[in-house]
């Protein structure tokens, strides 16, 4: 199975947190609107994202001859859709420039929870999936 497409949508991904990080490190008040803005950015391509992964990558590894590689790929499903639920309320809680301004160290611990949690999935799939689905 060629992945090229997923592991550059990875490497956008976490060009996207960083470009996030950079904002909220120059300050959350003064960069709300723009910290929004790259939420929404990042939010649309998280779910194009895992919406390829369940619609190809998922069902091709649980396909697989190899019934470990099924299985991975099953158990790897199911912790996405826990990381994708947190991901998603993180984004409800914090899509307002108001909410930001108001409390933006409350934003600050919010996403850097999310955000590392999603950083340490990326590297999983990076190293331990990935590899498995370059040879279904």
């Amino acid at each position: 199975m060629n992945i090229d497409k997923f592991k550059r949508e990875h490497v956008e991904l976490l060009a996207a947190v960083t470009a996030l990080r950079e904002l909220v490190q120059s300050g959350v008040q003064e960069h709300a609107d723009a910290i929004v803005s790259q939420l929404v950015t990042m939010s649309s391509a998280i779910k194009l994202h895992l919406a390829a992964e369940d619609r190809v990558l998922y069902p091709a590894l649980a396909n697989a001859a190899d019934q470990q590689v099924a299985q991975t790929g099953r158990q790897f499903q199911q912790e996405m859709g826990d990381l994708a639920g947190a991901y998603a309320s993180f984004v409800s809680r914090w899509n307002l420039v108001g909410k930001i301004s108001k409390d933006p160290e409350g934003f600050r611990s919010d996403a850097n929870n999310v955000f590392k949690a999603l950083h340490l999935r990326v590297q999983r799939e990076n190293r331990e999936l990935y590899p498995l689905a370059e040879h279904v």
